[in-house]
């Protein structure tokens, strides 16, 4: 069964940086796409980047454009998202997926989805 699990969310105050990691170990990076969502409450599921898999193209949303940098190490089976100049707006419950081949922009294309990991921006 394969398995993504985040961390690095936590609280930070506005215009701070975290740092989120997905591991997927049993996952071949350049074989699967993997997305960050995110949903805060009250909301829908909002995609906001994506890493694809043969070549690594990166996408994002433009609510985040300019201030989350995607980024993987497939020797570590680890995607990141570093978030800079955070705002309250981004607080959010952060899941990352993945599915095997090209990206997609469609949740439900998503096989995979790790726990979550709840980021908070405080004003």
């Amino acid at each position: 069964q394969l398995q993504l699990v985040e961390s690095g969310g936590g609280l930070v105050q506005s215009g701070g940086s975290l740092r989120l990691s997905c591991a997927a170990p049993g996952f071949t990076l350049t074989y699967n796409s993997i997305a960050w969502f995110r949903q805060a409450p009250g909301k829908e599921r909002e995609g906001i980047s994506v890493i694809s898999d043969s070549d690594g193209s990166t996408y994002y949303a433009d609510s985040v454009k300019g201030r989350f940098t995607i980024s993987r190490d497939n020797a570590k089976n680890t995607v990141y998202l570093q978030m800079n100049t955070l705002k309250p707006e981004d607080t959010a419950v952060y899941y990352c997926a993945g599915r095997e081949g090209p990206y997609s922009d469609y949740a439900w294309r998503y096989e995979y989805w790790g726990q979550g990991t709840q980021v908070t921006v405080s004003s």
